[in-house]
């Protein structure tokens, strides 16, 4: 089998560190130098430096001339990069702790969304919503994927807000829902959210009722909340 093209191969070096930095395989202050990690990874330097770079945008470490590229703490670390997110929730005992940190985001971002796009919402933005909704309701049936349906709805809320700065948002949303919505709903015992406490946050957003919307939300927020204070299933038995 022959080896990836440079751009693949660039995105394979960088996961691979990404995955072991976050892991923490590479320790803060942990240094990295081009020449071992082209050995390690059987790639150039342009390839090395490609991937580096790409780490260096995500936080994860930073380049220093004639030191070479140190590991950042996880303070520095941009959690709201799909990719460090999604290599962050796949390390073993961090999957609950972080889910319950992103819920305590989603109750500041999503209710106040939610009634945005009550608000302000434009006709086509709350049609999505509804289509949305829909799959939800094919997926009780079997005719749809649950997961993806329900990352749908709350991705065309953000969309609705009209709000650049929360739709900006919605890649974090969509990695850490992929996640957490398995976590909930193995907890609950089913496999697909509540339509109906979904619909109630699409009609109140229809009806242009910021208040009832932005209520509706919470509701179903902190229901998640409560179900992550009980027994949670671990990663790999969802």
């Amino acid at each position: 089998m022959g080896r990836p093209p440079k751009g693949n191969l660039t995105d394979h070096v960088a996961t691979s560190l990404g995955r072991s930095i976050v892991s923490g395989e590479y320790a803060a202050g942990s240094v990295f130098q081009i020449n071992d990690l082209c050995s390690t990874f059987d790639a150039s330097r342009t390839v090395m430096r490609e991937a580096v770079k790409a780490l260096t945008a995500k936080g994860l470490v930073t380049s220093r001339a004639s030191v070479g590229s140190i590991v950042q703490k996880e303070e520095n670390w941009n959690l709201s990069d799909s990719d460090v997110l999604d290599w962050f929730l796949h390390v073993k005992g961090n999957t609950v702790p972080l889910i319950r940190e992103f819920m305590e985001f989603r109750l500041a971002i999503e209710p106040m969304a939610a009634m945005l796009a009550a608000e302000r919402g434009e006709q086509a933005a709350i049609e999505k919503i509804y289509l949305a909704l829909d799959r939800m309701k094919a997926a009780k049936n079997g005719e749809d994927d649950p997961l993806a349906a329900d990352i749908e709805f709350h991705v065309a809320i953000l969309h609705a807000s009209g709000n650049r700065f929360y739709v900006n948002m919605r890649h974090t949303v969509d990695v850490a829902l992929n996640i957490s919505i398995r976590v909930t709903n193995r907890s609950k015992g089913v496999a697909g959210a509540s339509v109906a406490d979904h619909a109630k946050i699409a009609d109140a957003i229809r009806a242009g009722d910021g208040e009832a919307a932005k209520k509706a939300m919470q509701n179903l927020i902190m229901e998640a909340q409560q179900l992550l204070r009980g027994k949670v299933p671990a990663l790999d038995e969802i």
